[in-house]
């Protein structure tokens, strides 16, 4: 009896063992998947973000060479308040305007990666155009991705930068911020901070309602997995490796506190970031808003499918209520 017993806590023990040991790499490989992206080649690495620009968009070949001759497309840095060197990609509009766009990119890519949302507000719209890395991609230091959160602190600071940077002498700029998928949820996140007097508008473009909803579809889709338990404990480990957690980052929680005008904008056929998740924003959304379902659209390709169209719509968009606000009586912050 006392050996079956002896057994049975053998077995107890190297099964609750095995277990711990499962769910605990389990939990840092997923953390590592999602969150340090295999060291983020893809968005460290700008000379394959060009190439596969100009696959795509051809048409960027010309214009970025025309501006790198005439040293138009610029750098800049700024040192975040924990000491993280930040960079951006700037360029000023071909005739002195106030209008000025920030541009923010999507999980893994780059500045580099939104040179054709620069085209369109800086030689459709002849807007000024800032487009920074967020950390831990292009030119910006970082370990690790924030999914939009904690990025919408290092933006607003951009976007600070872009003020400075673009007002005419004696006055402000008339800023509308910008984002794709990730960038979409940053755009979001920011939204929901209280806005600098300069800051008119934002467009998001499939952005999430939330990293865990994000990360709970990719169990499921990628893997076959529920969200618990290793959503739970991955979501833990970050809150202690990098002070923030997956329920926290909610660009749907963030979007119920702005008060400037968004345009929404997401894929009919979005399954990397449903559409429902672009329905659920809109809807979360107060004030002044207007969304596009583009029919057809997967994600983060509505501008390559439909440039024409893209073009017009945000145009149309930023033309009423990119202007200052005591012009447009719209909410104060």
């Amino acid at each position: 009896m006392h050996k079956e017993k002896n057994k049975f806590k053998r077995i107890f023990w190297t099964v609750l063992t095995l277990l711990v040991l499962t769910l605990t790499g389990s939990t840092l490989y997923l953390q590592w998947y999602a969150l340090e992206a295999g060291g983020n080649e893809r968005g460290k690495n700008l000379e394959m973000s060009y190439a596969f620009m100009y696959e795509h968009y051809p048409f960027l070949s010309h214009w970025v060479d025309s501006l790198q001759r005439e040293n138009a497309l610029r750098d800049t840095f700024i040192l975040a308040e924990d000491g993280v060197r930040l960079h951006a990609l700037y360029l000023y509009a071909d005739t002195l305007t106030a209008h000025t766009a920030v541009a923010v990119h999507g999980y893994t890519d780059n500045a580099v990666r939104m040179l054709h949302i620069a085209y369109l507000y800086n030689h459709d719209l002849h807007y000024n155009v800032l487009l920074p890395d967020l950390r831990f991609a292009g030119q910006s230091e970082g370990d690790h991705i924030q999914m939009g959160w904690k990025d919408r602190l290092d933006v607003l600071r951009w976007m600070e930068v872009a003020n400075e940077l673009f007002a005419p002498e004696g006055s402000q700029t008339r800023m509308v911020v910008h984002g794709i998928s990730m960038g979409a949820a940053t755009t979001l996140c920011v939204s929901g901070e209280p806005q600098p007097p300069f800051v008119n508008c934002f467009v998001e473009d499939c952005g999430y309602t939330s990293v865990w909803d994000e990360y709970a579809g990719e169990l499921k889709n990628q893997f076959g997995l529920p969200a618990f338990p290793l959503l739970h404990l991955a979501s833990w480990a970050t809150r202690l490796r990098y002070g923030w957690d997956f329920r926290e980052a909610s660009p749907l929680e963030q979007v119920k506190k702005c008060r400037l005008p968004m345009l929404f904008i997401h894929g009919t056929e979005d399954t990397f970031v449903p559409t429902w998740m672009g329905d659920s924003l809109y809807a979360a959304k107060t004030g002044i808003k207007e969304i596009w379902h583009v029919e057809g659209a997967t994600h983060a390709d509505s501008y390559l499918k439909y440039a024409k169209e893209y073009t017009e719509i945000v145009k149309s968009f930023v033309e009423r209520y990119n202007i200052p606000k005591d012009m447009n009586n719209l909410p104060s912050q």
